[in-house]
Formats: structure tokens, C-alpha cells, sequence
């Protein structure tokens, strides 16, 4: 299991995103002073050098996030988040958020104490919604224009998961939260990150974590000899059982040439700058 530890990642890692004839070419307005220019974008290139408004994200936060670690809300924590999501945002940054719900239901613990295996991950799925509604209020306080879309049809709080509708909200500048998973029980929010970020061609997922800030060969509080890792690829993840994401969420990735950055949460700064595209973290890549 990866750990956590407080030095700076210096691995400065190559780009392995789709091949350029895979992901679709989006066209992005430029104003200066004096014209309106529009031009193609390069479909190449997704770093901190490339102009942020080609910058398109899917950011991952669980629900153990939501809950500074306990059950329930913890609203400064989220408060924080939000600010820093915003910071991004208004620098040009295409923001979707995926949102777990485990500080108010885990699917698989619940079926574990007895409940049925699919009412209990459908349970999980409210608890993610309730985190989204939280992310939303506090952006929406900060001035960031917010829209949650749902994997299961709840019209008074949110839109319906439309793929084509979400991209269309990103394009305006508005930041995207999906709820309620995949609307189908036995898949893990990682997983759903990782089909949100396709279908919405999104450039990289950053996957936001607590207790860790990078991915470790081993838990460092359990082993003095775990080394941090600045790259690893998905294969390595796999047969190493590192314990990035799940096995579906992690075979997704590397069957579909996703670039991931894992990266903490704690460090009050670093869901900007993993937004803006800072090597912060672990890089994981197909290759």
C-alpha cells in the first residue's frame, strides 16, 4: 500500500497520452486587446507549458477526503478544496470532479456486516451525491459556476449524466462534479473516474489522496526500506499490488493509455497545482 511522506518528486516524466489521430481536436478561442483569433488546438501535449485553456482534467476525490478521515462532513476541509479547485479554474483549467461517498457509506463493508451486495453499493452511491451537493455549495461560494450530473436520475438536486451536455459545461468554464458512480453497483468510483475521464476527453486524472502523497513500493510507516516512486507504470501497479486504485479502474487505464498523477491532498496547495499541471506526486502511465 503506498504511504505517506513530505519531500518534493522531482521526476519530470514523458507524455504517453492517446495518439493524436484517438482524441478529438478541440477548437479554443484566443482574446487579446485588439482581435478575436480562434485557432485548432494540437491534440499534443498536455503539460504546464501548454496553454491552460487546452487543459482539460478529471480530478478524483474520495470520500475519506470529504471526511478529514471520519463519518460525515468535514466542511473546512471541503471549503479549502473548493477555494483551490477555483484558483485553477479561473486560470483556464477544464475542471470535471469525480466524488467518492465513503465517509457516509462503503458498498463492500456494508455487505460484509450482512446487508445485500447491491443495495449496499447503490447506498454508497447517495452518500456520493451528498458530497457533490457540499463541493458545489462551497465552489459556488467561491464564484466557480458548478453542475452536478448524476448517474441516477435525481432531477430537484441534479442534471442526468449526459456525456456531451458535461463537455459543453466545461467548455463554458464550469466545473463538472459526477455523482452517484456509474449508477450500476460492484464498480468502484475509481473506475468511474477513469470512464469519465474517456468519455469526456479529458487530458490526465489526478487522483487526490489522504495520508499519501505519492506511490510507495511499499507502506513506508510499516517499512523503513519503501521507496517512493516518481513513475510507475499501470503493469507494475498491477503485479506489484501497489495499491493506486482498483484492478478494474487500473486495467481501464492502461488498456486505454490514460495519464494518471497521484498526488496528497494535505499539502494546502496541491489540488492547484496538480490542476495546473505541476509534477507533483507519482506519474503512472501505460508505458
Amino acid at each position: 500500500m503506498p504511504g505517506c511522506a513530505r519531500d518534493t518528486p522531482t521526476f519530470v516524466g514523458p507524455w504517453r497520452g492517446p495518439h493524436p489521430s484517438t482524441r478529438p481536436r478541440r477548437t479554443v478561442a484566443h482574446v487579446t486587446e485588439t482581435n478575436l483569433t480562434e485557432h485548432t488546438e494540437s491534440p499534443e501535449g498536455t503539460g504546464a507549458e501548454a496553454p491552460l485553456a487546452s487543459r482539460r482534467v478529471l480530478l478524483k476525490l474520495s470520500g475519506e477526503t470529504f471526511g478529514g478521515g471520519n463519518v460525515g462532513l468535514a466542511t473546512d476541509v471541503v471549503r479549502r478544496i473548493a477555494q483551490e479547485i477555483g484558483d485553477a479554474v479561473r486560470q483556464g483549467v477544464q475542471v470535471a470532479i469525480v466524488s467518492g461517498g465513503g465517509n457516509f457509506f462503503r458498498g463492500a463493508e456494508l455487505s460484509r456486516a450482512g446487508l445485500d451486495r447491491a443495495r449496499a453499493d447503490y447506498m454508497g452511491m447517495l452518500g456520493t451525491v451528498m458530497n457533490c451537493l457540499a463541493l458545489q455549495d462551497f465552489l459556488e461560494q467561491d464564484g466557480i459556476k458548478t453542475r452536478v450530473q448524476t448517474a441516477i436520475t435525481m432531477g430537484q438536486v441534479a442534471e442526468p449524466y449526459i456525456p456531451l451536455r458535461a463537455i459543453r459545461h466545461l467548455e463554458k468554464g464550469r466545473v463538472v462534479i459526477f455523482g452517484a458512480g456509474a449508477g450500476m453497483p460492484y464498480f468502484s468510483t475509481d473506475t468511474v473516474s477513469v470512464q469519465r475521464a474517456l468519455e469526456t476527453h479529458c487530458d490526465e486524472v489526478l487522483m487526490g489522496k489522504n495520508g499519501v502523497d505519492a506511490v510507495y513500493s511499499a507502506d513506508p510507516r510499516t517499512n523503513p526500506d519503501a521507496q517512493r516512486l516518481a513513475h510507475v507504470t499501470y503493469t507494475d501497479a498491477l503485479v506489484q499490488r501497489l495499491g493506486v486504485m482498483d484492478d478494474t479502474a487500473l486495467a481501464l487505464c492502461r488498456d486505454n493509455d490514460v495519464r494518471m498523477r497521484v498526488f496528497g491532498l494535505e499539502e494546502p496547495g496541491n489540488v492547484t497545482r496538480a490542476l495546473l499541471g505541476e509534477k507533483i506526486g507519482t506519474l503512472v502511465t501505460t508505458h
